[in-house]
């Protein structure tokens, strides 16, 4: 059974830091390329952050300086630092997994088989 279990969101102020993690199980994990995204209240999910397969890594242009994307294939978990946070960076964040290769950019939604159920960043001014 694959599950993805995100964990370390939180509240925290403008300029604060947090790291994410998502746990991965039940599929070869170091197969598949791995993401994060996010979703704000009334608006599309969006691509956040990407790690292929290979270990090469995009991000999205308004996170590019302050998240960084990791992962540890022995322990099949996928991270994302978020540094100097900003209001707009509220959202749920999940993490989903899609199996090589991608037919469309990274960032589309419908390129990936597994998401994990979510976890809630909110960050105050």
């Amino acid at each position: 059974q694959v599950q993805l279990v995100e964990s370390g969101g939180g509240s925290v102020q403008t300029g604060g830091p947090l790291r994410l993690s998502c746990a991965a199980s039940g599929f070869m994990y170091s197969a598949y390329s791995m993401a994060w995204f996010r979703q704000a209240a009334g608006k599309e999910r969006e691509g956040v952050a990407v790690i292929e397969s290979g270990g090469f890594t995009n991000y999205a242009d308004s996170v590019k300086g302050r998240f960084t994307i990791s992962q540890d294939n022995a322990k099949a978990t996928l991270y994302l630092q978020m540094n100097s946070l900003k209001p707009e960076d509220t959202a749920i964040y999940y993490c989903a997994a899609r199996f090589p290769p991608c037919q469309g950019g990274w960032s589309r939604v419908r390129e990936y088989n597994y998401w994990g159920q979510g976890t809630q960043v909110t960050v105050s001014s």
